[in-house]
């Protein structure tokens, strides 16, 4: 690929990121706004957390879908229609129907799913392999962005009274704009057949592939044990735990919970950065999800140590480790099959937090504000220690894919 092509997809990846940015926006933000949607839906506060909850139910599934259209159709027609569904899921939570906000819910799942394996296609073919990690980790940070802002920015404007439809309408013209932004902005690609790294196959080939090695399965396993602790809990449930069971006053909750994705925005490029720094991707990553145990243990045990909010910060920028998997799945498959494999790690990611919501939900979101504060708390974030604790050990199984290992397999195969 030429110097200059690879520009402009280095160009279409900046694009991509706004994408992305709107993506974790839409995704946080109905946790700073729980009362107004449930008076907006008529409908319980439980009802509403799942009727939240199901933008994971497309989004894991979608996933599968967005590697094979970024593998057969290319980013171009793949992202503008990606981009599309979710602005025309954020439009129709303007309706006062619990029907059109569950129909605009399981939208804005299925159009986000296209927007990382989007950011990821888009930097593989404008990156070299040495700075792959850190393209992903500065990918996610500026996802994380748009999660702060779901939270920091939003949880105040709903706060002083602005009006949760003003948001919902100007996040949908925003989204459809990207994606016509995307449309215009992203190379024509052209599939050579002759090339040695693209292959013709099926539209079911590449993921035979990519499940078929367990190493990809271990890969969204441990991804998803480490994302679940941000996606269930800080962006969905922090708020209401840290306002009953902490007795934190709304806006204190609010940036509380959104520290966690502003640590993310630290801590995606930097364990990225240092991942492929060392050319080893395990260590960064058993490194990291001690770093959140550590901030977890110190919450729920030494919470006068330091404030929740700083906790929780921590807590994010370890979660960065989570990332570090995409880096390792696509180096434990074949290059052809790049856009399925981060297709399929989203899935499986994303999969294991369908799973644990609801067992969440059921275990500590029921019994929210009926038992004891601090001991409910405790509890809660026990069930979140040992997923991670679960994440390292499975580590131990993952294959090492950084460059140092690939250099020293190559020297012994001569």
């Amino acid at each position: 690929m030429s110097a200059s092509l690879k520009r402009l997809y280095i160009v279409a990846w900046v694009f991509g990121l706004v994408f992305y940015f709107l993506d974790y926006v839409i995704r946080s933000a109905p946790a700073v706004m729980i009362p107004q949607l449930v008076d907006n839906f008529n409908t319980t506060e439980l009802k509403l957390i799942s009727m939240v909850g199901t933008y994971y139910y497309t989004y894991s599934t979608c996933s599968l879908i967005a590697g094979i259209a970024l593998d057969k159709f290319g980013s171009k027609k793949s992202l503008f229609i990606g981009t599309l569904i979710l602005g025309v899921g954020c439009l129709l939570f303007l309706a006062s129907s619990q029907v059109a906000g569950i129909t605009g819910r399981l939208l804005q799942g299925a159009g986000c799913a296209f927007a990382f394996p989007g950011c990821v296609y888009l930097a593989s073919k404008g990156f070299s392999s040495k700075s792959l990690a850190t393209a992903i980790g500065a990918t996610q940070c500026i996802g994380m962005l748009g999660g702060t802002a779901g939270q920091f920015v939003v949880g105040p404007w709903v706060e002083e009274g602005v009006n949760i439809n003003t948001f919902w309408l100007w996040s949908g013209i925003a989204t459809v704009i990207t994606a016509f932004c995307l449309f215009f902005v992203i190379p024509k690609e052209k599939n050579e057949e002759g090339s040695p790294e693209e292959k013709p196959v099926g539209y079911l080939e590449p993921y035979k592939i990519v499940f078929r090695n367990p190493q990809s399965w271990l890969c969204g396993i441990i991804s998803g044990l480490l994302f679940a602790p941000t996606t269930i809990f800080a962006m969905t449930w922090a708020v209401a735990f840290f306002e009953k069971d902490r007795q934190f006053a709304f806006h204190e909750a609010a940036v509380t919970s959104a520290m966690v994705a502003f640590g993310w925005v630290f801590g995606c490029p930097l364990l990225g950065f240092i991942t492929d720094k060392i050319g080893r991707r395990k260590p960064v990553l058993a490194a990291g999800a001690v770093i959140m145990i550590l901030s977890l243990l110190q919450l729920i045990y030494l919470p006068e140590l330091y404030p929740a909010r700083i906790s929780m910060f921590i807590l994010g920028l370890g979660s960065g480790a989570a990332m570090i998997p995409y880096s390792v799945i696509k180096e434990a498959n074949p290059d052809f099959v790049k856009g399925s494999a981060t297709g399929a790690i989203n899935f499986i990611t994303f999969g294991v937090t369908t799973l644990l919501s609801p067992v969440f939900s059921r275990w500590f979101g029921k019994s929210l504000g009926t038992v004891p504060g601090t001991e409910h708390f405790q509890h809660s974030v026990l069930f979140w220690i040992t997923g991670i604790v679960l994440a390292i050990l499975i580590s131990l199984l993952l294959k090492e894919t950084g460059s140092r290992n690939q250099q020293t397999a190559i020297q012994a195969a001569h």
